[in-house]
């Protein structure tokens, strides 16, 4: 295992925990405690290591693994990790998530510090050039507008412009706030109630709010925000699969990691993707999909494959360029 990995660090939490449990554990157990706090493919990962050894961090006694390490222990962070920390506040990013004082904290506890990259070190051939206003004071107060409705289950107030300039003005829950890597845009799935109480979900560019408030209305626990957007997939999700070739499995995790999907291993070195995605999905996915090479192949579903092939035959079309 690695000493440090910024893709990984969810991994690194999950196995503390485990670790600090302080009683044997069983692998049933382990299973269920990755996949309740890890990622859905966390167990490709995980569980192989331990059980083969490689992690040599627990101790087998008979169905039971005991952790190798003394408690308490503590992990200071290495001059690695700083560097890591050091380049992620350069990313005008961070500034959605930390206010100017925490920020301004944290790069004089960094300062002697050399960041591990630069951001013009880096060039995204194929990111779209209009991303969003991240240095827009307006737009950061919108993000941590919508951000802390999600955490006190707020309904919002939303006034919205539409990609062909229509206004939208109406009452929403804030469900989940998601990045497309593509298109360096921020964007929130919005509920919003219809005919007998039901919900539909709405996907908001954020850059096209034009103002949001909360209200003092807030929705219960027991409305299972993920179980709403689930109900809008369509019945069959995109199935994948991925040769695991020069990295393909990771590479393909991370290109599709803001969808909800489900992955198993087929044989050493075949995995099947199950994508679940619904209309205002579909049209994004698809590109990503075509975009991200030959270690990977659509199996179904027959909607998405038929789309695929009428992309294709487009593109086939074009006149070559001179």
């Amino acid at each position: 295992m690695e000493l440090f990995s910024e893709i990984y660090s969810c991994y690194y939490q999950v196995l503390r925990r485990l670790l600090c449990s302080g009683r044997g554990i069983s692998m049933q157990e382990i299973h269920s405690r990755i996949c309740h706090e890890g990622f859905a493919e966390s167990m490709l990962s995980i569980i192989p290591k331990l059980e083969s050894g490689a992690w040599n961090v627990f101790a087998r006694e008979g169905d039971l693994y005991l952790s190798r390490l003394t408690m308490p222990f503590t992990t200071p962070l290495s001059h690695l990790q700083k560097a890591y920390l050091k380049a992620i506040l350069s990313d005008p990013r961070i500034r959605l998530f930390l206010d100017r004082e925490y920020l301004d904290t944290l790069k004089d506890m960094l300062a002697p510090v050399t960041p591990l990259w630069r951001p013009e070190q880096f060039y995204y051939f194929d990111q779209f050039t209009d991303a969003d206003p991240y240095d827009d004071e307006t737009y950061r107060h919108h993000f941590r507008t919508l951000l802390q409705a999600q955490k006190k289950h707020r309904y919002v107030d939303i006034d919205y412009s539409g990609p062909t300039g229509r206004r939208v003005h109406h009452h929403y829950i804030p469900a989940r706030l998601e990045y497309s890597v593509k298109n360096d845009r921020f964007r929130l799935i919005a509920l919003k109630r219809i005919n007998h109480g039901k919900m539909k979900p709405e996907l908001l560019n954020l850059s096209r709010i034009r103002h949001v408030a909360p209200m003092e209305k807030t929705f219960p626990d027991s409305i299972d925000l993920n179980a709403v957007i689930r109900q809008s997939y369509y019945r069959e999700p995109l199935t994948l699969h991925i040769i695991n070739r020069r990295n393909a499995l990771e590479r393909a995790m991370l290109h599709f990691a803001n969808y909800e999907k489900n992955t198993t291993k087929i044989n050493e070195n075949t995995y099947e993707c199950r994508i679940y995605y619904n209309q205002t999905m579909e049209t994004e996915l698809l590109i990503e999909t075509l975009s991200f090479g030959p270690m990977l192949t659509v199996t179904g579903n027959d909607r998405f494959l038929g789309l695929l092939r009428t992309r294709l035959q487009k593109q086939r079309a074009l006149p070559a360029p001179r």
